[in-house]
């Protein structure tokens, strides 16, 4: 009971987890950011604080209120399936479907200012892993998909996914290349070549986060994975580089206020500033029918 009770708010855990990255940058120097950008701490605090504090544990309350009514006879159904099965389930419905939502507001307008808070930031940090619209999450699939599993019997499961998921998204998020240092070491290179094909790495994951799409390394039109990078590889998105961009932020974007990178849409632009954002946000991406 105690353990589904922590699986179903496992907040103090995952805040240890990323208490510890922001120890680990502060102890290498790294935890750090352009002088005078008070916007992007106001972003990273705010947005940070209501995703941990108010969406995730609302979305784990509605979903097994909303279950709870409508299929009360479901409820620990796969309690006793294999724990093999039960990450099968949360790799699939949490990490899968956030792969294509991830991908999905890199190519539409719309859902892209929900995510834009993301890449606005001109570093890659610890800091900015929970940088995003107060909706981002909200409306993210996998959270509500990993709620009905909670439901159905899974939480226990969902304590040991979360944690080996969000320690490798802290990770590839990290400003310590802790990658770079193992490419380095000639035994360890079948191991790395197996690796970055299969989660995310500071090196793939930092493509994602470039700048400059014509610098060699930038790749914002894929390497969408979080835990699982073999989607990008599956799917076709996959850019695998280690070297890191020169560069990080949005390309072509005009600037908007913290406000409405945290709140949007109800905080809004002047108009004129909206449909310069669309106009230069379908170039900078390509938004078509290709990834």
């Amino acid at each position: 009971m105690n353990t589904i009770m922590l699986a179903n708010n496992p907040i103090l855990v995952v805040a240890g987890i990323f208490l510890g990255f922001i120890l680990l940058e502060i102890a290498c120097a790294c935890f750090r950011q352009p002088k005078g950008q008070r916007r992007d701490t106001l972003i990273e605090v705010i947005g940070s604080s209501l995703l941990l504090g108010v969406t995730f544990p609302l979305v784990m309350f509605l979903s097994n209120l909303l279950l709870g009514g409508l299929a009360p006879q479901l409820k620990n159904s796969l309690a006793n399936i294999h724990w093999v099965a039960g990450l099968g389930l949360f790799l699939v419905f949490d990490d899968l479907t956030q792969y294509w939502w991830h991908r999905l507001t890199h190519r539409l307008p719309f859902l892209y200012a929900l995510h834009r808070a993301h890449h606005s930031a001109p570093y890659m940090s610890i800091r900015i892993v929970y940088r995003n619209n107060s909706f981002y999450y909200l409306l993210m699939p996998g959270i509500w998909l990993s709620g009905a599993l909670i439901y159905l019997g899974l939480a226990p499961v969902y304590y040991g996914y979360l944690i080996v998921k969000m320690t490798v998204i802290f990770a590839a998020h990290s400003s310590v290349a802790w990658d770079e240092k193992l490419y380095r070491i000639p035994a360890l290179r079948p191991l790395m070549w197996v690796l970055e094909r299969t989660i995310s790495t500071p090196a793939t994951h930092a493509a994602h986060h470039g700048l400059n799409a014509n610098d060699g390394v930038t790749h914002y039109k894929g390497n969408f994975g979080n835990l699982l990078f073999f989607w990008d590889v599956l799917f076709g998105t996959a850019k695998i580089t280690r070297r890191r961009p020169s560069t990080y932020g949005i390309e072509d974007l005009h600037p908007v206020t913290w406000q409405q990178e945290l709140f949007w849409p109800l905080v809004r632009s002047p108009k004129r500033v909206q449909q310069g954002d669309i106009k230069q946000e379908k170039k900078a991406h390509s938004i078509s029918s290709g990834s």
